[in-house]
């Protein structure tokens, strides 16, 4: 099973969006599981106060409940996972085309969302 590191926007995705090959995702990518970095949780908890976005933060605080929650730390969701991907090669869902490019040049593999489909980027 591959771990997938999810971003702040990438997770809010997951937890609003209908996401349509979400059920053939063994298939088509392999066997994955969400995780999510404790600096993503400080995230949702300072856009949780922001009132337009307060119900989509609501719905993925619910959603990441039954999801690990793994020991990465820091101020800025971005830097601390490109921090990670430099040391620990993995696998990053993210839809933040900057980071993509970042991550790409330190040798790690994206999981974005395009069309409302799970996609792998190389």
């Amino acid at each position: 099973m591959v771990e997938v590191i999810c971003d702040t926007n990438f997770l809010i995705h997951l937890a609003t969006k209908r996401i349509k090959n979400i059920d053939n995702l063994d298939v088509e990518i392999g066997s994955i599981s969400f995780v999510v970095p404790e600096v993503v949780i400080t995230e949702l908890k300072k856009l949780q106060k922001i009132s337009e976005k307060k119900q989509d933060i609501m719905r993925t605080i619910n959603f990441i409940k039954n999801l690990k929650i793994i020991p990465i730390c820091g101020n800025f969701a971005d830097k601390e996972l490109l921090d990670f991907v430099k040391d620990n090669h993995s696998f990053i869902g993210t839809m933040d085309k900057e980071l993509k490019k970042q991550i790409k040049q330190a040798g790690s593999s994206i999981i974005s969302l395009s069309n409302d489909k799970i996609v792998l980027e190389s």
